[in-house]
């Protein structure tokens, strides 16, 4: 057996908790050494052009955003239209009949035309409406809240092959 002979002083712990009656009196708070900083916003991502808030503007297009799109597509359309080679479908031996090719492109957060791609039924066709699409004219640049950004658009070229 072992004897609880030894000592141990006893210490008293206060606790430092309050209760929600109790008032905290010898804190001091000021918000005189928080300084704010403007952090900038940048969109890394391009937006659809359905969803942009401020659309990208094609030279002489002139509105609200609802007339700026509608003229948007006119001019894009007409562009296509007097620059597309629709004799190349032919010279290629397509069959008659409709024919669609598929462009997607951005127009970057300085109006220019990049990231273009096409599908469509002969890789000299997607040739040809990739050289058409960048050669389209420098635009107004689309913005989202205020700041220019990248806009994605995609476009559906139709024709038709008659014999």
């Amino acid at each position: 057996m072992v004897k609880n002979d030894v000592e141990v002083p006893e210490s008293i712990i206060e606790s430092t908790e309050t209760d929600q009656n109790e008032a905290i009196t010898d804190a001091v708070v000021t918000t005189d050494d928080i300084v704010e900083i403007a952090e900038e916003e940048t969109l890394v991502e391009d937006v659809p052009f359905m969803l942009i808030q401020d659309v990208p503007v094609y030279p002489g297009c002139k509105g609200n955003n609802a007339e700026l799109k509608k003229c948007f597509n006119k001019k894009v359309a007409s562009y296509f239209g007097k620059n597309f080679n629709a004799g190349l479908a032919s010279e290629l031996g397509l069959s008659e009949g409709k024919k669609s090719l598929y462009v997607i492109f951005t127009i970057s957060n300085k109006g220019d035309i990049t990231n273009v791609k096409a599908r469509g039924p002969h890789p000299d066709l997607e040739k040809e409406i990739i050289k058409i699409t960048q050669s389209l004219p420098r635009m107004t640049p689309g913005k989202q809240r205020g700041i220019p950004v990248g806009v994605s658009y995609s476009i559906p070229v139709t024709f038709e092959i008659v014999m």
